[in-house]
C-alpha cells in the first residue's frame, strides 16, 4: 500500500505579528494535526507561504517540523520550482535524512512543453532516491501536466510514487486512475472534490482543510477509502461550506483565519498575501459557531 495514501496536510507556517516565524504555534499545529489523525505532514508546500521565506528560514522550518513530528507520521518536503538546476541543488542542500518524500510542483511562469515537464522531473528523479510526489496545479502554474506525461514518469521511475492532482478536472483524474502503474497513487489537491475523487479510485488527498477541520476531514477520507460513502457524504456536506470559505479569498489567509479563532496560531500572512476581509472573517466566525 502506498505510504502516502489517506490524508496528508499541507502545513501553514504561523507568523508573529512582526512577520517572524512563530515556532511555538507551529509545534502546536503539528501536534494538533497528528492528534486529529492525519497520515503524514507536508512541509514547505504552497500553504506554507514558502515563496516568501528565505532559504535559511525554509531549512529551519523543515528541521523544526521533522523534530517535533518525531517520526510519529511521515514527513514530506516541498522542493520544486521553475529552475531545474536550482531544484536539484536544493535536494543536496536540505537535510533530508528524516524526510520520507519530496513534493515537487510543475514548473511555473516559463510554460514548458510536455516534453519539458518530462525532462524536468526526469532530472529530479535522477538526482534523488527519495520517493517523489509530483504536483500538478495548473491554476497556479499555468501549465497543465497531462496524464500521458505523468504516467510516462510513473512508469519510468519507481520512486515517483504519486501525483497530487489539483487540476479539478475529473476526466483527467479518471485517465490517471485508469492508466497508473500499481506502485503509483493518484492524490487529490482539491479538498471539496476528495469524496467523488476517491469514489473514482483516487487514494487520498494533500489537504489544506486538514490544518483546521482535522478530525472530521480525516474521518471523511478514511470512511470514503473504506467504501462507507453514507458516512463520508454526511461529513462532506458538514464541511463543504467551511472548505469553500477557506479558499474564497485565497490560501492560506482563510485557513489562518480559522486557526486563529481555534486558538492554534495567529492569522498573520506575508506580503503579497493579505488577511481575509471583515466580511469573510464574519462568515467564518458564523460557520465555526454553528460547526
Amino acid at each position: 500500500m502506498n505510504q502516502f495514501r489517506g490524508t496528508g496536510v499541507a502545513l501553514v507556517t504561523p507568523f508573529n505579528t512582526d512577520g517572524s516565524i512563530d515556532y511555538p504555534a507551529l509545534e502546536k499545529l503539528v501536534n494538533h494535526v497528528i492528534t486529529g489523525g492525519v497520515n503524514y505532514l507536508v512541509a514547505l508546500g504552497t500553504t506554507s507561504e514558502a515563496p516568501t521565506m528565505s532559504a535559511t528560514e525554509r531549512k529551519q522550518v523543515l528541521a523544526f517540523i521533522v523534530e517535533k513530528c518525531n517520526k510519529r507520521v511521515p514527513v514530506v518536503c516541498g522542493i520544486g520550482g521553475n529552475n531545474t538546476a536550482e531544484v536539484i541543488a536544493q535536494l543536496s542542500e536540505y537535510d533530508l535524512t528524516n524526510v520520507d518524500g519530496i513534493l515537487s510542483v510543475v514548473p511555473y511562469y516559463n510554460k514548458p512543453t510536455q516534453e519539458g515537464l518530462y525532462q524536468h522531473f526526469k532530472a529530479i528523479a535522477q538526482a534523488t532516491t527519495k520517493p517523489i510526489i509530483l504536483y500538478n496545479v495548473p491554476g497556479r502554474t499555468v501549465t497543465n501536466m497531462l496524464p500521458a506525461t505523468t504516467l510516462r514518469l510513473a512508469n519510468e521511475f519507481k520512486h515517483i510514487v504519486a501525483v497530487k492532482e489539483a487540476s479539478g478536472n475529473m476526466g483527467q483524474c479518471m485517465d490517471l486512475v485508469q492508466g497508473k502503474p500499481a506502485h503509483f497513487a493518484i492524490l487529490s489537491g482539491d479538498d471539496d472534490l476528495v469524496l467523488p475523487q476517491i469514489a473514482i479510485g483516487m487514494e487520498g488527498v494533500i489537504s489544506v482543510a486538514a490544518n483546521c477541520f482535522t478530525k472530521d476531514f480525516t474521518t471523511l477520507v478514511n470512511e470514503a477509502l473504506a467504501g462507507n460513502y453514507t458516512q463520508a457524504q454526511n461529513l462532506h456536506y458538514k464541511l463543504l461550506e467551511g472548505i469553500r470559505l477557506l479558499f474564497v479569498e485565497g490560501n492560506p489567509a482563510g485557513v489562518k483565519c480559522v486557526l486563529k479563532q481555534m486558538g492554534i496560531c495567529g492569522d498573520t500572512v506575508r506580503l503579497p498575501l493579505v488577511n481575509v476581509s471583515a466580511d469573510t472573517n464574519q462568515k467564518i466566525q458564523q460557520y465555526l459557531s454553528n460547526f
